[in-house]
C-alpha cells in the first residue's frame, strides 16, 4: 500500500435499536418518570421511544451519547402525551422512587432515602419540561453539557442557560419542600457550565 495514501477514518458502527432497548430500557423508564410521566403511561413512553429508534436505524456514535440521544426522544414523546393529557393530573412515579433506593439498607435508612427522594421528585415537578430535561441529565445522569446540547439538538449556551435557571428554581423550591418536609437539604455541587458564564 502507497504510504502516501492516508486512509480515511471509518464511520462509527451503529447500535441496533435492539442493543439499545436492552441497554438503556430502563434510563428510558426512569428519564419519563422524572418528566413527570405517570406511572400507568411510563411502559407505552417507553415502547414510543423504541418504536421511534427502530424507524431511525438505531444510533449512530458521536458527540451525543446513547442515553442523551434516547432523552431527546423521550422528551418529544412525553411532551406530546402531556398536551394530550392535558385534564389528566399525573403524580410522582412511587415504583421508580422505591427502585431507587440502596439495596442492603436499613429500614431506617431506606426510609430516609425515600424521603429524600419525594423530595427531589416534588422540587423537580416545578421546572418546565425542557429545564427539567437538561437538570435531571446534568445532576442525576452525570452527562456532559455539550453532550446533552448534541443529543436533544440545542445549542451548548441553551443548556448553560437551562441549567442555570433549573438549578436556581429546583434549589428554591427544594428548600420550601424542606420547610415543611425535612431534614437534610441537598447541596448542589457547583457546576462547571455555569463556570462557563452561560446565564439566561
Amino acid at each position: 500500500m502507497d504510504p502516501r495514501v492516508i486512509a480515511e477514518p471509518q464511520p462509527a458502527l451503529r447500535v441496533t435499536p435492539e442493543a439499545l432497548f436492552r441497554a438503556h430500557a430502563r434510563f428510558v423508564a426512569g428519564f419519563a418518570a422524572r418528566l413527570g410521566c405517570a406511572h400507568d403511561d411510563v411502559e407505552d413512553v417507553v415502547q414510543e421511544v423504541f418504536l421511534t429508534v427502530h424507524r431511525r436505524g438505531g444510533f449512530e456514535p458521536g458527540v451525543a451519547r446513547a442515553t442523551t440521544w434516547l432523552a431527546e426522544i423521550a422528551l418529544r414523546v412525553v411532551s406530546t402525551q402531556r398536551r394530550s393529557n392535558r385534564r389528566r393530573k399525573t403524580t410522582s412515579d412511587e415504583d421508580a422512587v422505591a427502585v431507587a433506593v440502596s439495596p442492603g439498607t436499613t429500614p431506617l435508612e431506606a426510609f430516609e432515602q425515600r424521603a429524600a427522594l419525594e423530595r427531589v421528585d416534588r422540587a423537580l415537578a416545578t421546572l418546565d419540561v425542557d429545564r427539567r430535561a437538561v437538570f435531571i441529565l446534568f445532576e442525576l445522569e452525570g452527562e456532559s453539557c455539550e453532550s446533552i446540547a448534541s443529543g436533544l439538538g440545542v445549542p451548548v449556551g441553551t443548556v448553560h442557560s437551562r441549567l442555570h435557571a433549573a438549578r436556581k428554581a429546583f434549589s428554591q423550591a427544594y428548600a420550601r419542600i424542606e420547610r415543611v418536609l425535612p431534614p437534610r437539604a441537598l447541596q448542589l455541587a457547583p457546576s462547571p457550565c455555569e463556570s462557563q458564564g452561560g446565564r439566561p
